[in-house]
């Protein structure tokens, strides 16, 4: 049908008419585009359900300025409030369809090595101008609304089309050299966004190219996440800020990951435009804290595993339609959340959230580029605590991290970055807290050595020597209440402080292992060697258990990693095994040291299980309580004053705890393959 030929009934366009050409989704069908007197959107986007919109539409403006000469203006505009010159920030792209047969054709990507995550592609769709510097600073902000202000270099609205998307370092002196030609010439423009870093600094230029975030053909209505987020506050009401004020009390100061007086002041004015699936997961991460909270433990609190669920729905259809910094943090909360009950699931995300921070460039010092202080903080905070999830939630999991040393560049963090954007920058709280985080991203720093050296084929580069060494070195930069606190168990009250102490048991236990390992493999083995390295082993758990042991209740509702829990079974695996290999008879296994400890170990859990609901030794009572019990029932006096044990530890293999003990919950021993 040639493009003479008129529609039926009145009001109608003609079919492929020059003056009124096919709607962009029919042209990316190759379908029949009508539209009947009293629709806007054609027949077949009716359809479809999709959103029918022409070549000449402009959705992100109102003004009646003539659709061409709007998008000849875009380009420039976009770079001057950038305050980067063409030349050097390259040109922000504003591509636009020109009627006929080239309307549908794509925009190339801005460097050919840049991959767009999933089957997403990069499309010339015009971009929304950047959010203000308030508003970056926010996380999770600008939902559904645009806000105005300075231009920020990086930022994009979770609302718009668009995302920037990191371009491989191999293709970027090509992309930034045909970008600052085609600058030149009317209508050349490429979707392209450079980063110059300062003068004096040594960085390299990094460039985005944007790509289309939503999937082709997916409306944007009401989502998913949002419905899910409305049954979540239902359920809440009316508790809602009394939950907000606990998550920034108890969790927010110990993994700093949003901005609390930009989070309130938008959740005040306006909550829509915060991330569903980031509000949801704050809700379910904070449900853990009700029963601590002097306000919130004298209300029935809600069913916490249906709220979870909820929250991780919201997070799943977010992470489909709408990926971007928010969902990160989504990611984050939601996997950090207790109790933990989907190993594979956090595994998942935690793995998407790595990805979509290497896609925006989360990895890279944004310190010398030039951009505001206030996303310079932001990303650099989003980073740690994606570090800090990836170190230890790959030592949990038994599987290797997705994080590796040699790829990333961002600063350890600081007093001064964290004081940027803290409510209480002046105030002792915030600077022993603030050091307190500080010091766990650099255990978890010192972790990801371990790990290197447990996960590596080769180890050639690394010893057992430079593993020691590492965390002897962590160990003596500590100074005031953390040196404390990690050597001795002490000050517990201060904010988490208790889960840094366990952190670094959890770490020193690990290197342990790995020496006790080594010092087997060795040609010439040492006897006593190894019974020394049992005996310092044995020492770092009966520290743990001392440690539970002196918990008061305000400790065990203080802040605690998720993964902490898994401390516990692998602690109480590798007890068990040190008696089973040095004792020959079930009454001295019993009697022994290590069978000791780690029998009191799980009795101190089940006691701030029963008495304080406290989660984190759920795993390891589930485990290994009732193995235990076994063991002491086998050497107990039968009714004659006889001994019921038939267990003959002289022939005992050690090796079958793997298969009474599932070894996915023992990631220290399931992470070694010697």
């Amino acid at each position: 049908m040639d493009g003479s030929q008129q529609q039926s009934g009145g009001g109608g366009r003609p079919y492929r008419s020059h003056l009124r050409p096919a709607c962009i989704p029919c042209r990316r069908r190759k379908s029949r585009c009508q539209t009947a007197a009293d629709n806007t959107a054609c027949v077949t986007c009716l359809a479809h359900q999709t959103e029918c919109y022409f070549p000449e539409d402009s959705r992100t403006s109102e003004s009646p300025e003539p659709a061409r000469r709007r998008r000849r203006a875009e380009p420039r505009a976009s770079v001057e409030a950038s305050g980067l010159t063409p030349a050097r920030a390259g040109v922000r792209a504003a591509a636009s369809f020109h009627g006929g047969a080239k309307a549908n054709t794509s925009a190339s990507m801005a460097g050919s090595g840049s991959a767009a995550m999933g089957r997403q592609a990069s499309v010339p769709v015009s971009i929304a101008p950047p959010m203000s510097v308030a508003a970056m600073s926010r996380p999770g902000q600008n939902y559904h609304d645009r806000a105005e202000g300075p231009a920020m270099a990086l930022g994009s609205d979770d609302d718009q089309h668009l995302n920037l998307h990191i371009v491989g370092p191999a293709t970027t002196n090509d992309s930034q050299v045909l970008s600052t030609y085609l600058s030149g010439i009317p209508g050349a423009t490429r979707s392209t966004r450079m980063i110059v870093p300062e003068p004096a600094s040594c960085s390299r230029p990094v460039l985005f190219t944007e790509v289309q975030k939503r999937p082709v053909g997916v409306i944007l209505n009401r989502s998913s996440s949002a419905e899910k987020l409305e049954i979540i506050e239902k359920l809440l009401e009316p508790h809602n800020e009394a939950v907000i004020d606990e998550y920034f009390r108890k969790v927010n100061v110990c993994l700093p990951l949003l901005d609390e007086a930009s989070f309130r002041r938008q959740y005040q004015e306006d909550k829509t435009r915060i991330s569903p699936a980031l509000l949801a997961c704050l809700y379910a991460h904070t449900i853990i804290y009700w029963q601590s909270s002097p306000t919130l433990s004298r209300y029935r609190c809600p069913e916490s595993r249906f709220i979870w669920n909820l929250a991780s729905e919201a997070v799943y259809s977010e992470l489909h339609l709408s990926p971007g910094m928010s969902i990160i943090k989504a990611i984050l909360l939601n996997i950090g959340g207790r109790p933990t009950t989907s190993l594979i699931g956090n595994g998942v995300l935690l793995g998407s959230a790595v990805s979509i921070a290497h896609s925006l460039g989360l990895n890279h010092n944004p310190l010398p580029w030039q951009i505001p202080q206030a996303e310079k903080y932001l990303r650099m905070k989003i980073w740690w605590s994606v570090l800090v999830h990836d170190r230890w939630t790959s030592l949990a999991h038994g599987t290797p991290p997705h994080i590796q040393k040699a790829q990333y560049d961002v600063p350890p963090p600081t007093i001064e970055y964290l004081r940027q954007s803290s409510t209480e920058a002046n105030s002792s709280r915030f600077e022993i807290t603030a050091k307190v985080f500080i010091s766990l991203v650099a255990l978890s720093e010192v972790l990801g050595l371990f790990l290197q050296y447990v996960y590596s084929v080769r180890r050639e580069r690394l010893t057992t020597t430079d593993l020691e060494l590492a965390l002897n070195q962590w160990t003596e930069k500590l100074e005031g209440p953390c040196r404390r606190i990690v050597l001795l168990g002490s000050h517990l009250e201060i904010n988490g402080a208790a889960n840094l102490r366990l952190a670094y048991l959890t770490a020193k236990l690990l290197l342990q292992r790995i020496q006790l390992e080594s010092e087997k493999q060795t040609e010439a083995v040492n006897e006593e060697q190894i019974m020394n390295r049992y005996s310092a082993a044995r020492m770092t758990s009966e520290e743990m258990l001392m440690l539970i042991q002196d918990f008061q209740k305000d400790h065990l509702g203080d802040f605690w990693m998720a993964v902490s829990s898994f401390a516990f079974p692998s602690a109480v695996n590798f007890l068990l095994r040190c008696a089973l290999e040095t004792e020959n008879t079930p009454e001295g296994l019993v009697q022994s040291h290590s069978f000791k400890i780690a029998h009191d170990l799980i009795a101190a859990l089940r006691s701030h299980q029963e008495q304080h609901k406290w989660d984190l030794g759920d795993i390891c009572i589930a485990q290994h309580a009732e193995i235990v019990e076994k063991i002491l029932a086998g050497v107990a006096p039968d009714e004659q004053g006889g001994n019921s044990s038939s267990l003959d530890l002289q022939e005992f293999d050690a090796s079958i705890l793997d298969h009474v003990f599932p070894s996915i919950w023992d990631p220290l021993q399931n992470a070694f393959t010697w």
